[in-house]
C-alpha cells in the first residue's frame, strides 16, 4: 500500500510541475489531484521535494478555499516562474496565420513535429515554444485543443527516446526506482506507437528486474 501511494504521489507531483503544458491547465489537473490523493498519498507527497506545496494545494481545493480551476500564487510550482515567463504573449497577424495553418495541418509524427518546430513563429520562442504557444492560444480554445495533440506528440517521442536510451545501458537502482514511478506516463504514451510502442513498454516493465538492449528501428509513428 505504501509503495502504491508513493507512486501515485510522484505521478501527481509530475502533473503539478507540468501543468503549464497540459491542455485544460489547473481545471484539468486539480480534478485528478482531488480524486487520487487519499490520506496515504498526501502523506507520501509531504515526503517529496515540493510535495508539501502540492499537498497544501489539494487541501485548499477540498476545503473550497481554492476554486477548482485555480491555485494560490504562493503554491505555484517553480515559485510561479512558469506563469510569469509566458505572459503576455502577443502575435502579429502574419504570425497568427502561420501558426494557425501549421496547427491545422499538423500530423502526429516526427515529420509533423519538425514542421511545427520550424515555423518562424514557433522558433522565436526557443526552448519555451510549447509553453509560449499554449499561452498565446489561451483565447483560442479551438486551436488550443489541437495544440494539445502537438504537446502529446512531442511528449510521446521524448518518452520513446528516453525509454530506448534507458534500455541500452546499465540501470542503477535509483534509475530503476524512478522508472517504476514514471511507468504510468510511459503506459499512457508508448502505446500510441502501436505494436512497436507496446513492445517497448513490455521491455521497460521487464527492465525493472532485468536489462536487455532494445532495437528502436520499429518506430513508425503515433496512433491517435
Amino acid at each position: 500500500m505504501k509503495a502504491k501511494a508513493s507512486v501515485i504521489a510522484q505521478k501527481l507531483l509530475n502533473l503539478y510541475r507540468q501543468e503549464h503544458v497540459i491542455f485544460g491547465g489547473w481545471a484539468a489537473v486539480n480534478q485528478v489531484f482531488v480524486e487520487e490523493a487519499d490520506p496515504d498519498v498526501l502523506r507520501a507527497l509531504k515526503e517529496l521535494p515540493t510535495g508539501k506545496s502540492l499537498a497544501k494545494h489539494i487541501e485548499n481545493l477540498r476545503s473550497g478555499k481554492t476554486p477548482m480551476d485555480s491555485i494560490e500564487r504562493e503554491l505555484l510550482p517553480y515559485g510561479g516562474m512558469m506563469a510569469e515567463t509566458v505572459a503576455p504573449i502577443t502575435l502579429t497577424s502574419d504570425e497568427w496565420t502561420e501558426l494557425e495553418n501549421g496547427i491545422n495541418n499538423f500530423t502526429p509524427d516526427q515529420e509533423g513535429l519538425d514542421k511545427i518546430q520550424n515555423l518562424r513563429v514557433v522558433r522565436k520562442f526557443g526552448d519555451q515554444w510549447l509553453v509560449a504557444v499554449r499561452a498565446a492560444l489561451s483565447k483560442r480554445p479551438d486551436l488550443l485543443e489541437k495544440w494539445s495533440i502537438v504537446n502529446k506528440t512531442y511528449r510521446a517521442y521524448y518518452l520513446w527516446r528516453t525509454a530506448s536510451d534507458m534500455l541500452n545501458q546499465p540501470l542503477s537502482e535509483r534509475a530503476r526506482a524512478q522508472l517504476q514511478v514514471d511507468m504510468p506516463e510511459y503506459e499512457t504514451y508508448l502505446p500510441m506507437f502501436g505494436t512497436a510502442g507496446t513492445e517497448l513498454l513490455e521491455k521497460l516493465r521487464a527492465s525493472i528486474t532485468t536489462m536487455k538492449p532494445v532495437d528502436d528501428s520499429g518506430n513508425d509513428g503515433l496512433n491517435f
